[in-house]
């Protein structure tokens, strides 16, 4: 199953990010579950979020996915949404 989640940073939560991102990247290689994933970006090309789309079992995989990214865990996120996603092309 598809999964996409979608998280916005804190305000004012970049360096969090910058100082995170050498692991969130490990994870995303190790778990062996992200399809896709990038940064989310404002009018100035500024990080301010993630796209991740995780191909697992079902949505509780997804949460629990979730829940032990290094961005989630050093509380870079003001929100985060997982909603089943469909590829069309």
């Amino acid at each position: 199953m598809l999964i996409a989640l979608i998280a916005h940073d804190k305000p004012g939560a970049l360096q969090i990010r910058k100082d995170t991102r050498d692991a969130h990247l490990d994870y995303l290689k190790s778990t062996g579950v992200v399809s896709q994933a990038g940064p989310l970006l404002d009018d100035e090309g500024a990080m301010i979020g993630s796209l991740v789309i995780l191909d697992v079992a079902d949505k509780a995989a997804a949460e629990e996915w979730a829940a032990n990214d290094p961005y989630a865990r050093a509380g870079l996120f003001q929100s985060v949404t997982l909603t089943a996603w469909k590829k069309v092309i």
